[in-house]
């Protein structure tokens, strides 16, 4: 039995990972016909169910920040995930972004202790699965622009803008590293919902808007 997860429901090979437990809820509704909750313990909701398409898919919260997520993942892949889409938040750090823009990730540079203790160096990049971010880009049909990110341990309005890093979040670097290890097919797609300087954020409405087109992108791409 895996050490945080603990499943009420089948899991499936594939999986859309978020941090906000009311984001898994969201798509939930949003992706799957008929979704059951597949996990409860620590807060860690997770609903399993099929797409419209016939896929079975699992949607999975992971926490806040690196640490979660990797310990989360480790878990999802001893239940049998092979395949999985990080659909989260970032904050842009560059002017070639802005509030509401989709982000395909192209590389997640590591940056904080949770990276490193997954074996990656500080400053290093960590690339997701090359079939997957293609599926996003061609999904999004032009709309997910594909960038390098940064992500931290701490808040990203906490960080200063680093040239040729688009955005910066918590969860992608860590989850590509641990990803990698496990063997497992992962990719992320990111919405710019706050500046990193702290100066604005998408409203609620905005927010989960795109939280749902997002989703439904990686549901097709996995569905694939």
């Amino acid at each position: 039995m895996p050490s945080r997860l603990r499943p009420t429901a089948p899991i499936a090979a594939d999986a859309i990972l978020v941090g906000d437990p009311g984001r898994a809820l969201l798509l939930a509704q949003e992706l799957l016909e008929e979704p059951k909750m597949s996990n409860h313990a620590r807060g860690l909701w997770a609903y399993f169910g099929t797409t419209p398409a016939g896929g079975e898919l699992t949607i999975q919260a992971t926490g806040m920040g690196g640490p979660s997520a990797a310990l989360v993942l480790g878990d999802l892949a001893e239940l049998g995930v092979k395949r999985a889409v990080r659909v989260g938040t970032c904050a842009w750090a560059e002017a070639s972004v802005a509030l509401g823009d989709l982000l395909v990730v192209r590389e997640a540079i590591a940056q904080g202790g949770s990276a490193a203790s997954l074996g990656v160096e500080p400053g290093s990049a960590v690339a997701p699965a090359v079939e997957l971010t293609e599926g996003l880009r061609s999904e999004l049909a032009g709309d997910g622009k594909l960038v390098s990110i940064m992500s931290v341990d701490a808040h990203p309005a906490e960080h200063t803008s680093v040239p040729g890093i688009a955005a910066i979040d918590m969860q992608t670097a860590p989850l590509l590293a641990r990803g990698a290890f496990l063997q497992l097919e992962l990719a992320a797609l990111l919405i710019v919902s706050e500046a990193a300087d702290g100066a604005g954020s998408l409203s609620k409405a905005s927010l989960e808007k795109l939280e749902r087109r997002a989703g439904r992108a990686a549901a097709t791409v996995l569905s694939g």
